[in-house]
């Protein structure tokens, strides 16, 4: 049976997690692609991105979980939760930016709305993948470091002078 202290040791650092980040991400969202197309051809493109966006969410937190972070676990509800949560302000932000290009540029052209709708990706990716690591997925790691610190902090106590209450117990 694998423990959180070996899980600790497994996790990748953060060149290797941002590169499997961009892979699984990618890939979900180059699938996510093709599958509304398909969908949309039997229901309301509204609708089948929706329902895409939902299972290509849930689908990328898995791989994330497992693969990406290096837990090698099923993500929890909450994981869940967290994950869709920064990818709505990921979506957000790609809006947010494609209102203040419209806002900005009367008739913006095929090139410009793509490296702003891009960039505007990019950047609420990298910010994504931050949330992701050191606070969604952080768990796995900081159970590892929760479960070392009470010895630790059990002979620091010890170690410890006495506070004043002691100090008057003791006189």
């Amino acid at each position: 049976m694998e423990t959180a202290q070996s899980r600790q040791q497994a996790a990748p650092g953060a060149f290797a997690a941002f590169a499997r980040f961009v892979l699984c991400g990618g890939g979900v969202g180059l699938a996510s692609s093709f599958a509304v197309v398909a969908l949309a051809s039997w229901v309301p493109w509204f609708l089948a991105n929706a329902l895409i966006t939902v299972v290509s969410t849930l689908l990328a937190t898995e791989l994330h979980a497992r693969f990406t972070f290096g837990a090698g676990e099923r993500a929890t509800w909450r994981q869940h939760a967290q994950s869709a949560g920064s990818a709505a302000a990921a979506y957000a932000v790609t809006c947010g930016a494609m209102v203040v290009l419209q806002q900005l540029v009367a008739a913006p052209g095929a090139v410009l709305e793509q490296v702003v709708y891009l960039s505007a990706s990019a950047l609420a990716g990298v910010a994504r993948f931050a949330v992701l690591r050191l606070v969604v997925f952080a768990r796995g790691r900081s159970q590892a470091v929760t479960t070392a610190l009470p010895v630790h902090a059990t002979v620091a106590r010890a170690s410890a002078p006495a506070g004043p209450a002691e100090l008057c117990r003791a006189a």
